[in-house]
């Protein structure tokens, strides 16, 4: 996949789960809102030129962006989205993790997807 397919698939998987949470679906879209975090981590690090093969250079690069951008919330706001993964597999999240921690994971595609579109100019 290309970086704005990555991008796209964020899109697309936000809007996803979203719907999923409304109708109730929690691991689903547990599941997708990882995703999103995912495709969006893994669209910036195409962009530069990083291999993107695992959930650790995932978490290296986060970290990486985070000392770049002098934001250490990136790392904070990734292990939320990290969290609705494991809950996908698990079932182990709480109500009001999911009210607290949706948010957080809207923020940081957003985050990443800024980064991103910031480079292009």
């Amino acid at each position: 996949m290309l970086t704005e397919d990555h991008i796209d698939t964020a899109h697309k998987f936000l809007a996803d789960t979203d719907r999923e949470f409304e109708a109730g679906d929690i691991l689903q879209a547990s599941e997708k809102l990882w995703g999103v975090a995912s495709h969006a981590v893994i669209a910036e690090m195409k962009r530069r030129g990083m291999k993107a093969n695992s959930h650790r250079s995932m978490v290296q690069a986060v970290g990486q962006f985070a000392q770049e951008t002098n934001d250490r919330s990136l790392r904070d706001m990734f292990v939320a989205a990290r969290l609705f993964h494991q809950n996908f597999y698990n079932g182990t999240m709480e109500d009001y993790e999911f009210v607290l921690d949706r948010p957080t994971v809207h923020n940081f595609v957003e985050r990443m997807l800024e980064l991103n579109a910031s480079a292009d100019n």
